[in-house]
């Protein structure tokens, strides 16, 4: 039985063979390395060669020579020892960082406080918002709306929020109907976060960890180039912008998106499934029936179908009769 995983030991500059070893070594009298290589399930030469490395760390201790018998070391005051030397080249390390932002500042000129970057190069801006989600440890906030630049493949685009982060996205009703946006919406979804449509976003906007926002430069295009924001006065603004439009966004899921049965009740005081009910939410935010089909991977006919036996069921013949009437029947509510 192993007492760690083999990531367990990166920590301390072991691969997971040496560590394997070891773990078998300190449970064993002084023995050879065939005896080592048994325990622990391999062959002799990779039982030899772990141990002379761990002899190097002063982790294991040779007793003899024909043939070499090995013991380990006091666990605790080796390992402590290989710690404390870690330690001290992360200090170093750390050192180093701020000696190299120092310099950094210095070479920058009237930039050295770094409230607001400017990034022109889209590689660039690609770059910076991979490294702002993968340095994101509690929440990521997202207003998506068009034109949207098409990311390179392996860009930070594609990179996803890491586990325990949250992520809520609004992204605009106009523009989810392109392959991109719902791509990355579904994308986004998948990995448990949260998803809200709006028929009118202010701008374009991430804003990560509420210490760091990322909006475009220019609105109507945003291939220009991007602002990197820093400031905590400018970014807790932009993260109550957030706030606003995700309280007065309606909540959608992509969850589910396959076709369900349309209920054949007509009657005027049907309860609608929740198919239909997320179909008449995203009505109600103005998404056209192919923008509706689209986002929930269902057809258009479906769509309409559905939208029809609202009709029917709330005595309505226009759209718009089916939105107020299903409004005051409390259809469109968010549902837990």
């Amino acid at each position: 039985m192993y007492l760690t995983s083999d990531s367990d030991w990166a920590g301390i500059g072991l691969s997971s063979l040496e560590g394997r070893v070891l773990e078998q070594l300190v449970g064993l009298p002084p023995t050879d390395a065939t005896a080592v290589a048994e325990a622990a399930g391999v062959s002799p030469p990779e039982a030899e060669q772990a141990l002379q490395r761990l002899e190097k760390a002063s982790l294991a201790i040779r007793t003899g020579d024909r043939p070499a018998r090995w013991a380990a070391s006091p666990p605790r005051s080796s390992v402590g020892t290989l710690l404390a030397r870690r330690r001290t080249e992360l200090a170093r390390a750390e050192d180093l960082a701020e000696r190299l932002y120092a310099a950094y500042e210095a070479a920058s000129g009237p930039r050295s406080a770094h409230l607001v970057e400017v990034l022109e190069d889209g590689q660039e801006v690609s770059a910076r918002y991979a490294r702002l989600v993968q340095d994101s440890r509690d929440e990521v906030l997202h207003l998506a709306k068009p034109p949207y630049v098409t990311a390179p493949e392996g860009s930070g685009q594609e990179i996803a929020v890491g586990s325990g982060v949250r992520l809520r996205s609004v992204y605009e009703t106009d523009g989810f109907t392109d392959a991109l946006s719902l791509e990355t919406a579904i994308r986004g979804t998948a990995g448990g976060g949260e998803l809200r449509l709006a028929s009118h976003l202010p701008t374009k906007l991430v804003v990560f960890d509420r210490t760091t926002a990322l909006l475009p430069t220019r609105f109507d295009r945003p291939s220009a180039g991007s602002l990197v924001v820093h400031s905590p006065a400018l970014v807790t603004a932009l993260a109550t912008l957030f706030e606003i439009v995700w309280e007065h966004a309606t909540p959608a899921s992509l969850d589910t998106r396959i076709d369900r049965p349309v209920p054949d009740s007509h009657s005027p005081g049907a309860q609608i499934d929740e198919r239909t009910h997320e179909i008449l939410q995203l009505m109600a935010t103005g998404m056209k029936d192919h923008s509706i089909a689209r986002a929930l991977g269902i057809s258009r006919r479906t769509v309409q179908k559905h939208v029809s036996d609202a009709g029917s069921a709330l005595g309505a013949q226009t759209r718009f009769q089916i939105g107020l009437l299903a409004a005051e029947r409390g259809w469109l509510e968010r549902r837990s």
